[in-house]
């Protein structure tokens, strides 16, 4: 785990480490985990910078275009011109703590990163022993993916989620999916959302992780926070709901806590 971790490469500036300490520390208790924490300290900057992101994705949005955005991103981040705010440079510390107490054998068996940006979270999951799959929408974060791990066992494509290959239909069995819902406009998550379904195997895992809020409260900005209605389409769809938390996560250190939502699904049909 640790040598994925120690990976904290900058690609022309706009890729670049936004954990904290506090995050960090908190969620990977373990001690062998304490040197990331503070390593990753030393390189943080104040603040996530959304604003181009969030300027992009409504631009795109007025054009009928609503995926079309990322490419753009993260060919500005590539050039320095841009910050891709998700772009931390290692692996979801919610997925690590979540494996930490919830690992599960990986011999022969076949995992999927939705959206993957620039691979850190596909190469933890290869290291774990899985054999893994990874797609972005964006051909730039599939490319800057595959240069930053070039001896990869990892199988990066492009791909739309929205449209994704036929031969990835009941594939997997196990499914990853962090912060791409909720970055799409609500009308499309639904679609979305069956196509995630459609990944798992029979018996297959799907782990989900989001932002999250009441209906009652605004949408806010982008990202946009799911609500617990919007995941029960998982369960609509055939899934079994096996664990839901719904917890504060310490994001930004100028900002207030993030509530996130994280949910285990089995495919039993």
């Amino acid at each position: 785990m640790a040598s994925i971790c120690q990976r904290v490469l900058v690609f022309g500036g706009g890729f670049r480490n936004d954990s904290s300490l506090g995050r960090f520390s908190r969620l990977l208790s373990n001690r062998r985990f304490l040197w990331l924490a503070r390593a990753l300290e030393a390189k943080i900057p104040e603040m996530k910078d959304r604003a181009r992101a969030r300027e992009l994705a409504a631009e795109f949005n007025r054009k009928g275009d609503p995926t079309g955005w990322f490419e753009q991103l993260y060919h500005e981040g590539e050039a320095g011109k841009s910050t891709v705010p998700w772009a931390n440079l290692c692996p979801n510390p919610h997925l690590l703590d979540f494996w930490e107490s919830h690992s599960e054998p990986t011999a022969g068996k076949s995992a999927l990163t939705i959206g993957s940006g620039l691979g850190d979270d596909a190469e933890q999951l290869a290291s774990w022993g899985f054999r893994t799959t990874a797609f972005d929408i964006s051909e730039t974060a599939i490319r800057v993916s595959r240069k930053r791990f070039p001896d990869t066992k990892v199988k990066y494509l492009p791909a739309n989620l929205l449209d994704p290959p036929s031969i990835w239909h009941r594939a997997f069995h196990f499914v990853f999916e962090a912060n791409t819902l909720q970055v799409l406009p609500a009308a499309l998550r639904p679609r979305a959302m069956q196509r995630i379904v459609g990944f798992l195997c029979p018996g297959g895992l799907l782990l989900v992780i989001a932002r999250g809020r009441e209906p009652s409260d605004p949408e806010g900005q982008m990202p946009w926070p799911l609500t617990r209605t919007e995941l029960l389409a998982f369960t609509t769809a055939g899934l079994e709901e096996l664990s839901f938390e719904d917890f504060l996560d310490l994001e930004d250190p100028a900002e207030p806590d993030v509530r996130r939502f994280r949910a285990l699904y089995r495919f039993t049909t």
